[in-house]
């Protein structure tokens, strides 16, 4: 089964997906024109926004002269950051909004970038092009049985990719997000977090797929406020997905590596 809703038409998903972004992004360009200097942002103003971004940005490995693609760029933080750490990188996005504000945040940080415009499940790039692949939030737009394909195709044997993504298989947490309201709850018709049979079409795709959770108690934090308490929560996800790590199925988001 794809990683989106098989009601959805597969075109009508493309443009609500455009529409969606794009009203984002518009809404965060007015802010960038009266305060500009808000594009400029220090690596640990992305590292630590999440608690898998830093250890998922790890699994790249030695990113100096490495082809990279930033899949689904989005704000384009990701791709400043890996740039930073010496990669040649080429960013794309479905979002014209979402590229023109990465693009310029490029810039603001005096990083080189080449940003393309494209489907995340139809690549406009030759064989083998990336070293490595990178993407926060983005499988489970697309339908991984195109896009997994694609994937295999644009990386170079012996490289791999990484991919931070909401994980739908605590039904608990699956029923907050469906009643419950907080900050950032917004996203397109078509969206849904992975499951695990969505890691059917990365496994038939890659020789290793493997599969890491991130906040299990801790993700509490999307309506707490910053505190000892969820400071305390998160030292307790580092124990005891250390010492159950079946308690992984249950967690909010999980990163996933996968090698060619």
């Amino acid at each position: 089964m794809p990683a989106w809703s098989v009601s959805v038409n597969a075109m009508d998903r493309l443009r609500d997906e455009q529409v969606f972004h794009n009203l984002q992004a518009r809404d965060r360009a007015e802010t960038f024109v009266r305060h500009p200097e808000a594009l400029c942002f220090l690596d640990d103003d992305y590292l630590k926004h999440e608690t898998w971004i830093r250890p998922a940005i790890g699994e790249l490995g030695c990113l100096q002269s490495q082809a990279i693609l930033d899949y689904g760029c989005g704000h384009g933080m990701a791709s400043v950051v890996l740039a930073r750490r010496g990669a040649h990188v080429t960013a794309f996005d479905l979002s014209l909004g979402y590229l023109e504000e990465a693009r310029t945040r490029a810039l603001a940080n005096g990083v080189s970038v080449k940003f393309v415009s494209a489907d995340g499940e139809r690549l406009p790039f030759a064989d083998s092009s990336f070293d490595r692949l990178w993407g926060n939030a983005i499988l489970h737009h697309v339908d991984l049985r195109l896009a997994a394909r694609e994937l295999w195709r644009v990386l170079r044997p012996g490289g791999w990719g990484v991919f931070c993504e909401p994980w739908g298989e605590n039904a608990l947490l699956n029923w907050a997000r469906n009643r419950l309201p907080y900050p950032g709850k917004q996203h397109t018709a078509g969206e849904r977090p992975l499951r695990r049979f969505d890691l059917l079409s990365l496994r038939a795709a890659f020789a290793g797929v493997h599969v890491k959770g991130f906040q299990f108690l801790a993700m509490a934090r999307r309506i707490l406020p910053h505190s000892r308490l969820l400071t305390g929560l998160e030292r307790c996800d580092a124990h005891l997905l250390r010492r159950l790590p079946g308690l992984e199925r249950y967690c909010r988001y999980v990163v996933l590596t996968v090698r060619k």
